[in-house]
């Protein structure tokens, strides 16, 4: 990307509306606007009423232009935003006049990655900017706005501080012989890298329990064959999506579809049932269910209470058993019936947190107000408050990452091994760094950036 040309884009998107807004950036943002207003003055961040003319001298449009000097803008570089009359025709038309007076038409991201580039957001600023784009919900949209205000640059920024006095009194240490060593010195590093460690891992797990809260949740509905697993999801639809029938077996794929429950954008996939099955078509249905179960946050498991618990009930909490620091909420389906069994008697076998209500699907609306309040009391306990949040997985991985180079480097300063721990140090205050500038900005830069709209 050549850094010194000007580039314009519409900023708003093309259709019907009140206004829109022609983006300009660069050395030659304020000349172009200038000969294409006819005018000279324009006062940084005043609103000044003029037109825009073609090279014919024709009155294309009576517009409104903000100019943002050089570095006081969103790129750091000169900007003119021109706010024209909305619709098809007025934007497209300046966008091609500003094209003839010289400028380039931008790529998708490029104002956003030369403010990083120029140093006005870091990464985790451009991944909150990426995602709030994308958001589906309020509650995701007010976190990642805390994140575009650099929240988790100034988190990473003192973690790396930390870090690096550790990493100076190591080196230091290094040119002394053991015995030369005060022993408050090796105490007070010993703390530092348990604390640091702490606070990774706090992060770490409170994050991974809350990827639904940015992404969408994902919930996976769960049980043996014909437990009404397709008529649970039929009654959070609050229509006929999946097929149901006596018959065991009927789903054999998985079936997805999305709601939004007080804001909150949830996947629910209805899973074939889980069983021992030597029919090979079912068997590979069966898979997908435990891999749709694992990929899940929220694990929505349906039981009949009108038969007898039997060894498939079991194996299916065994499976729950597996999914710690998930959400899961037990179902006891057809209490419409007599039961064969209670809450009480498996009670004892699941090791895992759980909500569990009593349903029926033949009550449709009280089954339906009863599963969206119990989804609403579980993602109630995702509330993020002041914490730390990370929102992608590339943030997880270098959180992960530098928290295994610290388990390393403490090993190693027991022993007193210093180089070995410095290394190891230097690792982790790369991982924790790449979260705000990482290193390789090729392949990745190129992605999200492309995932941008025109204009941003």
């Amino acid at each position: 990307m050549n850094e010194n040309r000007t580039i314009v884009a519409i900023s708003t998107p093309i259709g019907i509306g009140a206004t829109a807004i022609v983006r300009i950036s660069g050395q030659k943002a304020l000349e172009i606007t200038q000969k294409i207003t006819k005018k000279i003055n324009f006062i940084p961040r005043y609103a000044t009423l003029c037109c825009v003319y073609n090279s014919s001298e024709e009155i294309l449009d009576e517009v409104i232009v903000i100019y943002f000097k050089a570095p006081a803008s969103y790129t750091r570089e000169d900007v003119c935003e021109i706010q024209c009359h909305g619709g098809v025709v007025s934007a497209k038309i300046i966008l091609q006049t500003c094209l003839e007076r010289g400028a380039i038409l931008a790529a998708p991201g490029e104002f956003s990655k030369r403010a990083f580039l120029n140093g006005r957001i870091d990464f985790s600023q451009i991944n909150a900017l990426s995602k709030i784009i994308q958001s589906k919900s309020e509650r995701a949209s007010k976190i990642l706005a805390k994140q575009l205000k650099g929240e988790l640059g100034r988190f990473v920024d003192d973690l790396r501080q930390n870090l690096l006095r550790v990493l100076a009194h190591s080196e230091v240490m290094i040119d002394y012989s053991e015995e030369d060593i005060p022993s408050n010195i090796i105490s007070n590093i010993s703390l530092q890298i348990k604390e640091i460690q702490g606070i990774l891992k706090s992060v770490y797990e409170f994050s991974k329990m809350r990827q639904g809260i940015i992404d969408g949740h994902r919930l996976s509905i769960i049980g043996k064959p014909n437990v009404g697993k397709s008529s649970v999801l039929n009654a959070i639809l609050l229509y006929e999506r999946a097929i149901t029938s006596p018959i065991a077996g009927t789903t054999r794929d998985t079936i997805e579809e999305s709601v939004n429950i007080e804001g909150n954008v949830i996947r629910i996939v209805d899973t074939a049932g889980i069983r021992n099955s030597k029919d090979e078509i079912e068997s590979l249905g069966i898979k997908k269910s435990i891999d749709s179960m694992f990929e899940s946050d929220i694990i929505l498991a349906v039981f009949d209470l009108s038969r007898n618990i039997d060894n498939e009930d079991i194996e299916i909490i065994k499976l729950l058993n597996t999914q710690k620091n998930k959400h899961c909420i037990i179902a006891f389906n057809k209490s419409d019936l007599s039961p064969a069994f209670s809450h009480a008697d498996i009670q004892n076998l699941i090791k895992i947190p759980y909500e569990n209500i009593k349903i029926s699907t033949k009550d449709l609306q009280n089954c339906t107000l009863l599963l969206k309040k119990t989804f609403v009391k579980v993602l109630q306990k995702d509330e993020v408050g002041d914490e730390i949040l990370l929102t992608s997985e590339f943030q997880l991985e270098a959180i992960k990452k530098a928290i295994e180079s610290l388990e390393n480097a403490a090993c190693v300063f027991e022993k007193l091994e210093l180089e070995l721990f410095s290394y190891n140090i230097t690792e982790a205050i790369s991982h924790i760094s790449s979260i705000t500038q990482p290193y390789e900005i090729g392949e990745m830069f190129d992605k999200m950036f492309g995932e941008f709209c025109l204009g941003k």
